[in-house]
């Protein structure tokens, strides 16, 4: 029995570590971590194995301990960045000439969504989850996920409208 739930637990790896891993990377913007995250999530999984397996949708389930992890991971990072901000000035963080300025441009402003908000998107526009599939990912409800990506998406809108807006004032004073 042992061996059964070896073999299942490392078919179950190999099918969805990549998009793990990848959700990830979309909910945190940082590819290391997005490894270390889809890694921690796998340990997590294995510990509770037979939870998981039992469970009537066991990737949504897994896809919801990448999100909890990296809603973790972020809120950290945003504390560390506060106390760090006490003993240093910030300065502006710019990218010299970025290949891709829209992606660029697009990871921002999604750091700048509140975690539900860039949850919702990446999970229904980037991974292209059904809006059921998200809920059950995030643990709400399909309404939550139908209204917060909405939201999210006007704010994205809003953010990305307001860069375009300011490129073009400064380039038209040049």
């Amino acid at each position: 029995m042992a061996d059964d739930a070896s073999a299942e637990f490392h078919a179950f790896f190999d099918r969805h570590y990549a998009e793990l891993s990848r959700l990830a990377f979309l909910l945190t913007g940082e590819a290391d971590t997005a490894d270390d995250l889809a890694a921690d999530a796998f340990v997590a999984l294995w510990d509770r194995w037979d939870r998981v397996r039992a469970a009537d949708h066991p990737v949504a389930y897994a896809r919801g301990v990448v999100a909890n992890m990296a809603r973790s991971r972020v809120r950290g990072a945003v504390r560390e960045r506060r106390r760090v901000a006490l003993f240093w000035s910030r300065r502006s963080e710019q990218t010299d000439g970025p290949d891709v300025a829209a992606v660029l441009d697009v990871r921002e402003a999604l750091r700048r969504l509140p975690f539900r908000k860039r949850a919702c998107v990446v999970l229904r526009h980037a991974l292209d989850l059904s809006e059921k599939d998200t809920a059950l990912a995030l643990g709400i409800s399909v309404g939550t996920v139908k209204s917060q990506t909405s939201k999210a998406m006007a704010e994205l809108e809003r953010l990305l409208g307001d860069r375009t807006a300011v490129e073009t004032a400064e380039s038209g004073r040049r």
